[in-house]
């Protein structure tokens, strides 16, 4: 893990390489340099743990002398030194769909009491408990000068009195310390919550414990899904084409927890310390309004000048946040592809791209330090001067008989308490401001509009993917595309499939051909119901697919993709991953044999038992794995993308002879009748592949320009035929 304190954050980046923030007020300046220097992204790092050495000096300790020489050489000009904004980025990034109303204080609080739902008991226990322990508190001053003015009168009985009634404060005010117990826990829910609307956690199991604080930030929920809000996992997949995963990591983790803190802690906080200056307020009124007068004109000036600093760290936490999600999204685009990096000698690049966003982020929290100091500033000058105030104008009314010593005792303590109480609602505020500023975008998220496929009767679950749509009793594998036109959100102007025409009999060998960006992958895409066409229609056995129960329609097709992914599980699990039915070890192992599989995972230690992910094995492994995935579903409609083109000659060969003895259905476990065959669909670049097809489709530019089989194409000598001449021609120079 490498850290970064800088000003007042610190960064962290974990091996999930996200940079997650912490407010840190007090962090002194003088720590910024020797933190910063010390700083190295860690791309340079060698499997024997060797530092790159660079020719050029970058990093942290270039960010720190370069913002701290902008520093005292523009902060003459105050306007534009303290001016926020992004004056470095040119590109515009996606924006996305903004909130129904803006992101204010009121509104935040609003959904974020909303996410509670039936927990809301706990925030009034809480409350109640706030309630008790800012009223016995703010009666310490009043008991507790008059037990020492009770001793010096020589009053033992009322002196013994009120000491019993400041040890009973002290017991109520410690027992109704519950609400910061409380505080924890709710700020436990809303984070849950926050990140169950935004993920759809299915379930979250954390044990309650009361006597920490830290303890209750591993509470127990338990939350099937909210309704009425729609997480990312639920939006249409062109929403991931737009939107970067490390914005939406970064969004996911540090943004839901800094939100998670307006309710659980700061909200607590500013509701005590309202009632302790109520309470102090009341008591100064009492004892001499003049006297208050003093006091209420400084609280005055405070929260005006508190105005204009919350205003500015709203819009810095937001910036800040930006910038995060934006060194985020570098290092793990980074890291994922480190051996890329290796290979290009591009390590410099990398760092600077990812000093690039430190520069901006350092650029903002030097002026956050700032203005926090000047608020500070500020705020003891007028702490201050409330004690000359309040012991010159108490004197001279003490010498002019209005009050006595007593009175100005209480005065002086209560005033005290007025302006401390003034100052933590101001700084809790301030954190509100900030998490809410920063927060922008999980509310964005949330209001996100899920795609038809996640919404039942109007109402959204991740669990019901439109499960009101009809179930064939058997899928024949009849496929249609009727004028079907396409093109991606992100491209509006730019049709992918323009107005599309073909048929598919069921149990059909279709191989579809083009160059690349003809619109091969997109028909797959819309076949499998990741988007839907923007006209025409597409019929599975006669049926509009938008009519059909997409769970079941998905159930019933298999898929090998160009470049398969594997999941961070053993090997048994990545092959069944996605069956819905039990299924057994021999059926598993039944699976890998008809996709060659099976000799090499037999040769790992732990067998199918192995933990694998997309680095430990190489392509053509990968690639089998996920063709007896394909397998073992069983589906009716097959769909191959490429499948064999990771494979060796050799492992290709034998891929090949399995794939079509399941396509005839020649050999099949699962199936009783052996002459049951399959729709197979095949997008392939290699005519050795093709040739074997019933029926060959071919496209360009988003349009079917050719149709029917390998030998029928070839006679019409046109756009197939000069693909396979080409072909041919590349083949023959990489033989010779």
């Amino acid at each position: 893990m490498a850290i970064l304190h800088h000003s007042n954050i610190s960064f962290s980046l974990t091996t999930t390489t996200t940079l997650s923030l912490t407010k840190k007020h007090q962090c002194p300046f003088q720590t910024i340099h020797s933190n910063l220097s010390s700083f190295r992204f860690p791309i340079h790092t060698s499997p024997y743990l060797r530092p790159f050495r660079s020719s050029k000096k970058h990093g942290a300790e270039t960010i720190v002398r370069r913002h701290w020489a902008r520093f005292f050489g523009s902060v003459t000009p105050l306007e534009s030194w303290w001016r926020l904004h992004d004056d470095q980025e040119e590109e515009e990034k996606p924006q996305l769909p903004s909130a129904e109303e803006p992101v204010t204080v009121s509104f935040a609080i609003r959904r974020m009491w909303e996410l509670i739902g039936d927990d809301r008991w706990i925030v009034f226990v809480g409350c109640g408990a706030l309630i008790g322990a800012a009223v016995s508190e703010i009666s310490m001053p009043g008991i507790l000068t008059a037990a020492i003015f009770s001793a010096q009168r020589g009053d033992s009985m009322v002196f013994y009195r009120n000491s019993q009634l400041l040890v009973l404060l002290c017991l109520i005010s410690g027992v109704c310390r519950l609400d910061f117990v409380l505080c924890s826990f709710r700020e436990t829910l809303l984070t849950m919550f926050t990140l169950l609307t935004v993920s759809e956690v299915a379930v979250s199991q954390l044990l309650i414990q009361f006597w920490s604080d830290q303890a209750t930030k591993r509470n127990s929920i338990f939350c099937d899904h909210l309704p009425g809000f729609v997480p990312p996992i639920a939006v249409d997949i062109s929403f991931f084409d737009r939107e970067a995963i490390g914005d939406l990591t970064s969004r996911l983790g540090a943004d839901c927890q800094r939100l998670s803190s307006v309710i659980g802690n700061d909200i607590n906080l500013i509701l005590r310390n309202l009632l302790q200056g109520t309470g102090a307020l009341v008591n100064l009124l009492m004892l001499s309004w003049p006297l208050a007068l003093s006091a209420i004109v400084i609280c005055s000036v405070l929260s005006t000048i508190f105005h204009h600093y919350s205003w500015y760290q709203k819009r810095a936490a937001k910036l800040t946040q930006d910038f995060t999600a934006g060194a985020n999204e570098v290092a793990r685009e980074t890291l994922s592809l480190i051996r890329t990096v290796r290979i290009h000698e591009t390590e410099e690049k990398e760092e600077g791209r990812f000093n690039h966003w430190l520069d901006k982020i350092a650029f903002i929290t030097i002026r956050e330090s700032v203005a926090y100091g000047l608020w500070n500033l500020s705020f003891f000058t007028l702490y201050r001067s409330t004690q000359v105030f309040a012991v010159l104008l108490g004197g001279m009314s003490i010498l002019s008989g209005h009050v006595t010593l007593e009175h100005l005792t209480k005065y002086v303590l209560y005033c005290e308490w007025l302006i401390y109480a003034t100052w933590r609602v101001t700084d809790n505020v301030s954190t509100l401001v900030q998490s809410v500023g920063a927060s922008e975008e999980v509310f964005q998220l949330m209001n996100l509009v899920p795609c038809n496929q996640f919404l039942s009767k109007g109402k959204f679950s991740v669990h019901l993917i439109d499960s009101s749509g009809e179930k064939l009793q058997k899928i024949m594998g009849h496929i249609q595309f009727v004028n079907v036109s396409f093109c991606y959100s992100s491209r509006m102007k730019v049709p992918v499939l323009d107005r599309v025409n073909f048929s598919i009999e069921a149990n059909e060998v279709i191989a579809i051909v083009g160059a690349n960006g003809s619109g091969k992958s997109t028909i797959i895409n819309l076949l499998l119901r990741l988007y839907e066409p923007i006209s025409g229609q597409i019929y599975i056995d006669g049926i509009p697919l938008k009519e059909l129960d997409i769970r079941w329609l998905r159930g019933k097709v298999g898929m090998v993709e160009q470049e398969p992914h594997l999941f961070h599980m053993d090997v048994k699990s990545n092959i069944k991953y996605g069956c819905s039915r039990e299924i057994k070890q021999e059926d598993i192992e039944w699976a890998a044999k008809q996709a060659y599989a099976h000799d090499f995972i037999s040769s790992f230690p732990d067998g199918y038992e192995t933990l694998v992910d997309d680095k430990l094995l190489s392509g053509g492994q990968k690639q089998r794995i996920a063709i007896a995935r394909a397998i073992l579903r069983d589906p009716a409609i097959l769909i191959l993308d490429e499948a064999t083109s990771a494979l060796d000659s050799e492992s290709e060969h034998y891929v090949k002879a399995s794939c079509f003895n399941i396509f005839y259905g020649v050999i099949h476990a699962f199936r009783n009748n052996l002459n049951s065959k399959r729709t197979v669909i095949v997008i392939a670049h290699r005519f050795s592949t093709i040739k074997a097809a019933d029926r060959i489709i071919v496209m360009d530019s988003g349009r079917v320009i050719e149709m029917g089989n390998h030998f029928e194409l070839m006679l019409k000598d046109e756009f197939y035929a000069n693909l396979v001449r080409a072909q041919t021609e590349v083949c023959w120079l990489d033989s010779s």
